[in-house]
């Protein structure tokens, strides 16, 4: 099973040995564009990813943050991704309403820690 680490923030979990213990393939990307080219050739099943508001950027009239594009793409590619979304406590508010587009994915506020990730992720 493959599991994307889209790693943009340097407070992402840094937990490959715990991946591999699941039996994951962790492919590491540090960006959201990287992320959606590879959906095309190798979709996941599972994706952690850092959660970054727009602050007055082009993403933040349309779009919410770095994530959107790339989760409109996981929906045509792998429907049936489980997603989690690391996120800072102030940004608690523009998460939600990410989560108001998009139900399905889960959230942990940094620091993400095992126990939550394989409780989140049902590992």
């Amino acid at each position: 099973m493959i599991l994307y680490s889209i790693i943009e923030s340097p407070l992402h979990p840094q937990l490959s040995s715990f991946y591999k213990s699941h039996g994951l393939n962790e492919v590491r990307l540090n960006s959201v564009r990287k992320a959606i080219q590879a959906l095309k050739s190798q979709p996941p099943e599972y994706v952690i990813a850092d959660f970054i508001y727009g602050y007055g950027n082009n993403y933040a009239g349309v779009n919410i943050s770095n994530l959107d594009v790339f989760l409109y793409s996981l929906a045509k590619y792998a429907p049936d991704c489980k997603v989690l979304v690391c996120f800072e406590k102030a940004d608690k508010d523009y998460v939600e309403k990410l989560q108001e587009l998009f139900p399905s994915i889960k959230t942990l506020v940094y620091p993400v820690d095992e126990s939550q990730l394989s409780s989140e992720l049902g590992l």
